[in-house]
């Protein structure tokens, strides 16, 4: 594959997992507090933990490593080996996580072609196999993403959450929320933290995201089950020693990171102008370019310095982030044209 001229500058828009930490996170990373947080004695953790909470309207979070062990942790927290949990077909609990539910757990999951990601409450109440019935695998969770990766980052209804949570209580199964990018969702909707929170049993929010955190999620539900969660994360290998210097990584970028995510979403509206997608389609970070042929794309556009990401042989992905200023994404803009 071509490689960019070395005088060139990389726009990386694969994804936005690839921020660094700015030189203030660093610096709040350097002076941490620090103590050994398998024994509970990290301070910066536990204050990270108690702010997660909070935010989402929980009792309690645990700090994982990665957004996989908090969704799949939370899985566990509301479905035994042997049940179900169902989801969207595209959900990246189903589709980037390597089958650790079943792997794992001993969880089953079955899947529901939606459109194009969007929650649609009915839909998925419709394929829930009930608990009594011993022919059939119980359907012990519903699980959805917000925003959707595979959905181009769309924005899931509140009014189709509001009546998936609240059918959920009559029937007894539990809603486990996929939260990589909510703190996007939550920007761009309007709609609070704490909102987005209630509607689940459990939540897993990623921090090396948009808040450009270089590790870590938060997975929050009730205190009962963050103290389960807590012993599947040392089982799994997540127990973590002074860990208080990521920890603080968190913590400062939901000090300095949160509101900030709208210049993504502005940018991501400005790409998709240029590149002739309709901005209106573009809901948080994401613009999808769809028929296209994606290898020759994105080789052409690394030969001048712009990473993206193939979603398939016919379709890109752009996700703007931190590290993406306005600039790159003119000069991001500039090269895609061109090459399109």
């Amino acid at each position: 594959m071509a490689e960019a001229p070395a005088h060139l500058l990389w726009v990386d828009l694969r994804s936005d997992t690839v921020t660094r930490p700015t030189p203030a996170m660093r610096r709040a990373m350097a002076e941490a507090e620090v103590g050994d947080d398998v024994y509970g004695e990290d301070p910066a953790v536990r204050a990270l933990e108690e702010r997660v909470a909070e935010l989402m309207g929980h009792e309690a979070a645990l700090f994982v490593p990665s957004g996989t062990m908090g969704n799949q942790i939370g899985m566990r927290l509301v479905c035994e080996p042997g049940q179900e949990v169902l989801c969207d077909a595209d959900a990246h609990v189903v589709t980037y996580e390597m089958g650790a539910a079943a792997a794992v757990f001993g969880i089953s999951t079955r899947t529901v072609v939606s459109d194009g990601g969007r929650l649609d409450a009915d839909q998925l109440i419709a394929q829930v196999r009930p608990r009594d019935d011993w022919h059939l695998t119980a359907t012990a969770a519903v699980a959805v993403e917000n925003s959707h990766n595979r959905g181009g980052g769309l924005v899931q209804p509140l009014d189709q959450l509001q009546r998936l949570w609240n059918w959920s209580r009559d029937a007894g199964v539990a809603v486990h929320l996929d939260g990589a990018r909510l703190f996007n969702a939550s920007v761009a909707s309007g709609v609070e933290l704490a909102t987005y929170g209630q509607l689940a049993d459990t939540v897993s929010v990623c921090l090396s995201k948009g808040l450009g955190a270089p590790v870590g999620s938060v997975l929050v539900a009730s205190a009962e089950r963050i103290a389960a969660g807590r012993l599947w994360r040392k089982r799994l290998g997540g127990g973590m020693r002074q860990v208080g210097v990521l920890a603080a990584a968190g913590l400062h970028a939901l000090d300095h990171h949160l509101a900030r995510l709208a210049d993504d979403h502005g940018h991501a509206r400005l790409l998709a102008k240029r590149l002739g997608v309709d901005p209106a389609t573009v809901e948080t970070n994401m613009v999808v370019l769809d028929d296209v042929p994606a290898p020759l794309v994105a080789e052409a556009a690394k030969a001048q310095g712009v990473l993206v990401s193939q979603v398939s042989p016919r379709r890109i992905r752009l996700v703007t982030h931190l590290d993406v200023d306005r600039a790159g994404i003119d000069r991001a803009a500039d090269v895609l044209s061109a090459v399109l």
